[in-house]
């Protein structure tokens, strides 16, 4: 039984028997790979990941590639996971919104963050799952069934959005979700081929600054069969 994680900053006990493959992770995977802000690899390193892949799986759980959780999705690679968390340029108590949920393992690292986290996944399934999953794990996390496309208004505005599927354009009502100066990262480009990680922030004037991150694959943006 793994120690339940904690979300008040302080480390949780290391006594799972992946702690070691956990600390390997963010030594060899992520740190060299440029991600540096603390709070984001204190979380890499207490966030039981095996907690969040398939039972077939549990032997890959930190190893450097996505993995499938059924219903077509993946868990991302953690360097993605971690990259992604590290260019939101978030502060504990920030609000954020994650679209595509997973299997949680995401909005877990958000909540261990330290973050305020909203997450929306459109297979209902797969929410269902992650919930349960993230309150038996001790994360505070709000989870909804739904189509992302339209964000989650009533919890808006948000510091920062992460989308963890690729779209072929920006959403524009995640764009109007997002605070003066929040940031969204997200992957855009058609299915099967190399998509591009964006960080667009949100200036003065409604004004979208943009950055490439660099080429990602990730599965396709997933909409419900009854929005246009």
């Amino acid at each position: 039984m793994v120690t339940p994680a904690v979300t008040d900053g302080s480390p949780a006990p290391a006594t799972d028997q992946f702690a070691e493959e956990r600390e390997r992770m963010v030594d060899e995977q992520i740190i060299p790979r440029e991600v540096t802000d603390p709070i984001v690899l204190q979380a890499m390193r207490r966030v039981p990941r095996h907690e969040f892949v398939p039972p077939e799986f549990l032997d890959q759980s930190y190893e450097d590639h996505p993995l499938p959780i059924g219903y077509g999705q993946t868990i991302s690679q953690p360097y993605i996971v971690a990259y992604m968390s590290d260019n939101c340029a978030l502060k504990p108590g920030d609000r954020v919104l994650e679209i595509g949920t997973g299997s949680g393992y995401q909005a877990a690292i958000l909540a261990d963050m330290g973050m305020e986290v909203y997450s929306i996944e459109i297979v209902p399934e797969l929410a269902e799952q992650a919930e349960a999953r993230l309150k038996r794990l001790g994360y505070d996390v709000q989870v909804r069934a739904g189509d992302g496309y339209y964000g989650w208004p009533e919890a808006a505005p948000f510091d920062a959005i992460i989308v963890t599927a690729a779209p072929d354009h920006v959403p524009q009502p995640v764009i109007e979700q997002l605070k003066p100066g929040g940031r969204l990262v997200i992957p855009i480009g058609p299915l099967g081929a190399i998509q591009t990680l964006w960080q667009f922030t949100l200036e003065e004037g409604d004004q979208l600054k943009a950055l490439n991150l660099g080429a990602v694959r990730f599965v396709p943006f997933t909409r419900s069969a009854q929005t246009p």
